[in-house]
């Protein structure tokens, strides 16, 4: 007895097993298609044809699996980069001179009556100066006129007498009436402060020794003259024509130049052109 296996083909019926017993050898698991001239061996990728039900392939194709809705186009995100965000503002004077040292924005401080206060004095000082010269220049409320004001220079000493009238009437006229607007105030004011310095001296020189109180003192030319002063360092305010100007409201040491050239201008033109002593 061997372990050969006989080929069912040639078994006689006596060798056939009885009954309808099966045998594994009898039903292969896997038949591989036969090569032939119409069934060649793939070769290349498009002979291995995946996905068609004729394909010639020998290679078994997995499955593809696609979720649903894959077939949906893919739908770019937005992403906000550093260039779309917006740019930030320039900050302004006002917001840079509020800043403290700290970097904290500190809010901008009222100016209460400050403004008000600054005009009243305006139209004080302005007022009096534009209605004094008008008496100088026009003889308009028993002023002594251009002629007047001419004559009474000449005796008190002034070289020069007739154009140091008209000098002195068109300095008052034109600073008081600028000083009423608002407008060129720290010229206007230095000005009315340079004429109200010879008119003190000129009173001062027509008596003997200081004199203060009115009618014969200089009073009324010291206080003009201080309040002109005063006028160019504080600036007119933002009720004026220069309100929108940085030093109406802020004055610095361009102010403090203009008040000395103002002081100056005064002081030259009684030195130069009346020589005369005022203190004795």
């Amino acid at each position: 007895m061997t372990d050969e296996r006989k080929d069912p083909s040639v078994l006689s019926d006596a060798d056939k097993p009885a009954g309808n017993v099966s045998s594994p050898y009898d039903s292969p698991t896997e038949q591989f298609p036969t090569v032939s001239a119409k069934n060649p061996l793939p070769r290349t990728d498009d002979d291995l044809d995946f996905g068609s039900t004729n394909a010639n392939s020998l290679t078994e194709q997995i499955p593809t699996y696609r979720a649903p809705g894959a077939d949906q186009p893919t739908v770019a995100l937005e992403r906000e980069t550093a260039y779309d965000a917006p740019i930030a503002a320039v900050p302004t004077a006002e917001a840079v001179a509020g800043t403290t040292v700290a970097g904290t924005t500190e809010a901008p401080r009222s100016r209460g009556t400050l403004d008000l206060g600054l005009l009243a004095l305006r139209l004080a000082v302005g007022g009096t100066a534009l209605v004094h010269g008008l008496q100088k220049l026009t003889g308009i409320w028993n002023g002594p006129g251009l002629g007047g004001f001419e004559t009474m220079l000449a005796d008190a000493g002034f070289q020069q007498a007739k154009w140091m009238a008209i000098l002195g009437a068109v300095g008052e006229v034109a600073g008081g009436a600028l000083l009423i607007l608002g407008l060129l105030t720290p010229v206007a004011a230095a000005s009315v402060l340079a004429v109200m310095i010879n008119a003190w001296a000129l009173r001062q020189a027509s008596a003997p020794g200081l004199e203060y109180f009115a009618p014969a003192g200089t009073e009324y030319e010291m206080l003009l003259g201080i309040c002109a002063g005063v006028i160019i360092l504080t600036g007119p305010g933002r009720i004026a024509l220069d309100g929108r100007r940085g030093w109406a409201t802020r004055p610095f040491v361009g102010s403090l130049v203009v008040l000395i050239l103002g002081i100056a201008a005064g002081v030259c033109t009684w030195i130069f052109l009346n020589g005369a002593n005022p203190l004795i």
